[in-house]
């Protein structure tokens, strides 16, 4: 059912890798928690960059190298807009959300001492589990976990015992890449709070369903990856708070992170050069707001809206598989939740599931999804993933279910 306002042939015309014909079959793409594809808008905004614009910025004054470094405080500005920040000396371009993330676990852990608690959650992507064990090691910070609830969402009842009075950070996921499951923000923020510990969101899942406003979510540290929300790869953003970023030593250096060098010492530039060593992604940053801006121009809440009667469907079709012999992994339900739905084929291994569904043109994900603790939590040791995005359609999910069908057939189950 197309939600009202909501033009979706508009929409998926706008991506040409989705163009019929063009991989020789019809392509039901249901991976976009791993990686969206491109609308034209944000690749004419790459090609344009790279055959008008193409310099290094801030090193010289010719006027390629002028128009490049203009592109590039633009998209810094694009970001500050998408996620609503005080200003853009609070965006930090950096490779994606990892390493965001790894950023902030090296720079404003160097802050803590042993003994410090750093709390994170069993819902968590590796990339916002291993920095911190990596910490850990490093300066004797002590990691701790939210547990799950058996629904797949964090267990908020446990917050009082996990968050204590040495916590300094509680870094946990906005939205999960395996049950889709949406965090209760304001019950993190208020018990870290309580305690003066400061919060980052990997909002990596989130960020491709509009733009986030970081003053509302009253959080520290907000992360998020380019290619996941219809952007290019190799590109991400951390925002920080101003005055915790001015507090942070820069995580790599080279050249443009620099005040003054000389060889007995180097003097740091203010942030967010400060983190930004070397020559940056320029180009992708460029793509990068031009997605954000790209999709600033949607209906949201038509697309919120066409997003959760697609998300419906497909519990509802996997739930009438019958017999029990395919399990939703997750909430059952479409409330505090997003597009990622994850299920389980009893006697069936998530990979076999993927190859065969690839077979009928229906592209999924198979395994742990980067997220091992949580699949402890459920039992299992991967998952079959479908991810759904703004240009998929009520055939998208129908070709879900009717390829299902057939596989488990093929596999006598």
């Amino acid at each position: 059912m197309m939600a009202r306002g909501f033009d979706h042939a508009l929409i998926r015309a706008q991506f040409p890798i989705l163009e019929p014909g063009v991989h020789g079959r019809h392509l039901h793409y249901l991976d976009n928690g791993a990686t969206a594809q491109m609308p034209k808008a944000v690749l004419d905004a790459i090609v344009r960059h790279e055959t008008r614009h193409r310099a290094n910025v801030k090193r010289s004054v010719h006027f390629l190298a002028e128009a490049a470094t203009e592109a590039y405080d633009d998209a810094r500005e694009s970001m500050k807009a998408y996620v609503n920040a005080a200003s853009e000396e609070e965006i930090v371009f950096t490779s994606g959300c990892t390493g965001a993330i790894n950023l902030v676990a090296y720079s404003f852990g160097s802050l803590l001492e042993a003994g410090d608690e750093v709390v994170i959650s069993a819902l968590e992507h590796h990339s916002n589990i291993v920095p911190w064990h990596m910490l850990a090691k490093r300066a004797g910070v002590v990691v701790k976990a939210i547990p799950v609830t058996p629904e797949g969402r964090l267990d908020l009842d446990a917050l009082p015992k996990v968050i204590g009075p040495r916590c300094r950070l509680v870094a946990v996921t906005h939205v999960s890449n395996v049950t889709g499951a949406e965090t209760d923000v304001a019950a993190i923020v208020a018990a870290a709070k309580a305690v003066g510990a400061r919060v980052l969101l990997d909002g990596a899942q989130r960020a491709p369903h509009g733009p986030i406003d970081v003053k509302a979510l009253g959080v520290d540290f907000y992360a998020f990856s380019s290619h996941k929300m219809f952007g290019p790869n190799g590109v991400g953003v951390l925002w920080g708070k101003s005055e915790l970023l001015a507090r942070m030593p820069p995580f790599l250096g080279g050249g443009e992170m620099i005040a003054r060098v000389t060889l007995e010492e180097t003097t740091f530039a203010e942030p967010p050069r400060r983190f930004e060593a070397g020559t940056p992604p320029i180009a992708q940053a460029v793509g990068m707001a031009a997605a954000a801006r790209w999709i600033s121009g949607i209906d949201q809440e038509a697309a919120h809206a066409h997003l959760q009667s697609l998300t419906g469907r497909m519990l509802e079709g996997l739930e009438g598989m019958g017999g029990g012999r395919v399990r939703v992994v997750g909430p059952l339900g479409l409330q505090n939740r997003y597009p990622v739905v994850s299920f389980i084929v009893e006697g069936g291994h998530p990979h076999d599931i993927c190859q065969l569904l690839d077979e009928e043109g229906v592209a999924l994900r198979g395994g742990h999804h980067c997220a091992q603790p949580l699949m402890n939590a459920f039992g299992v040791t991967g998952t079959t993933r479908a991810s759904l995005a703004l240009y998929n359609d009520a055939d998208d999910v129908d070709a879900l279910i009717t390829g299902l069908g057939r596989a488990l057939k093929k596999l006598h189950l």
